[in-house]
């Protein structure tokens, strides 16, 4: 263990997460997870635990003490676009506030390497090109404007402190690992595909589409869907270059294909061949028409290819995981 480096994972229990921990694993490092398993799942943890939460100054300074870590891959925090548009302070306290703690404990430390988990939703509203990072960053809702203050935070650190960190903007996570054991599994899904397949199964009975008036070719949302498995490829890949004395950066993972909600419907009944039953309500408030991102940058700088990232294996993957993954149970 001595001979690999160790990298704390925060909300390393969680979807993503959890399959950047096996990302690590297999690339030869030891990660360390660090989660309140508040919405994370212990069994889908195959790495040491530190059962704290961020805001746990004391839990944290002693996860850094305890061990030499060389780096931090940052996951943790509230991610549900709606409930941060109806209670804002829990995004605030949980992302800022606790990124903040993460800061101070790492600088503490003098641990200075750190890949934190954005999002599209910096952008906010965009037009119906393909997004690259020197975009505009206007969020329009709570959780977007959490990881563009994080990502300023970051920044400031980087220039005062000479932290490496990477940014990485993803848009649609989806899918599923393929060698099967972990997957979405939350016990309030609002996200599209998993939805959907839980719809399929009988463990949702309100699936709706929520908007067929966004000027878009059919009426629904368009996102750029990227496969799980990729995202933690680009966080091993991004981890990589911070240990090289890379400073890091902002960069989008995506794919630079959008789907339309529909599309999407259209593609599970190719794969399970059955209609995902529905229900057409408002739009949303927080949700933009089109978020789809231009990933040149992450190829050139990271080497991002992804591999798992065609639709047809995005859902294929998925299927297979809810097949086994309901019904919901907190472990």
């Amino acid at each position: 263990m001595t001979n690999r480096p160790t990298v704390l994972v925060t909300g390393g229990a969680g979807y993503i997460g959890s399959h950047a921990c096996r990302a690590l694993a297999a690339a030869g490092y030891q990660p360390i997870v660090y989660d309140n398993l508040s919405t994370g799942h212990r069994r889908f943890l195959s790495s040491p635990l530190i059962t704290g939460d961020l805001l746990d100054e004391a839990t944290l300074a002693r996860a850094f003490a305890d061990q030499t870590i060389s780096a931090v891959m940052h996951f943790a925090a509230a991610s549900l676009v709606g409930e941060s548009v109806a209670d804002p302070q829990k995004y605030y306290i949980n992302n800022v506030q606790g990124t903040l703690s993460l800061l101070k404990a790492m600088h503490n430390a003098g641990c200075h390497r750190i890949v934190f988990s954005s999002t599209g939703a910096v952008y906010g509203n965009a037009d119906s090109k393909a997004l690259p990072e020197n975009f505009t960053c206007v969020p329009i809702n709570p959780y977007g404007a959490s990881k563009w203050m994080i990502e300023r935070m970051l920044a400031d650190y980087r220039s005062a402190y000479g932290f490496g960190a990477f940014c990485l903007r993803y848009f649609n996570a989806s899918g599923a690992d393929p060698a099967g054991g972990i997957g979405e599994l939350r016990d309030n899904e609002t996200h599209l595909i998993p939805r959907a397949m839980m719809a399929l199964q009988g463990h949702v009975g309100d699936f709706a589409v929520f908007g067929d008036d966004y000027d878009t070719p059919d009426g629904t949302a368009i996102r750029d869907y990227i496969h799980v498995t990729d995202l933690a490829a680009a966080h091993v890949a991004a981890l990589r270059l911070l240990l090289d004395g890379h400073a890091g950066g902002s960069f989008n993972l995506g794919t630079g294909a959008g789907f339309s909600v529909r599309e999407i419907l259209s593609a599970i009944r190719q794969e399970t061949g059955r209609e995902v039953p529905r229900v057409v309500r408002p739009r949303r408030p927080g949700d933009p028409t089109y978020l789809v991102a231009d990933p040149s940058a992450a190829r050139d700088v990271l080497g991002f290819k992804p591999r798992y990232s065609d639709l047809p294996t995005i859902i294929r993957t998925a299927w297979a995981w809810h097949q086994t993954a309901h019904p919901l149970k907190r472990s």
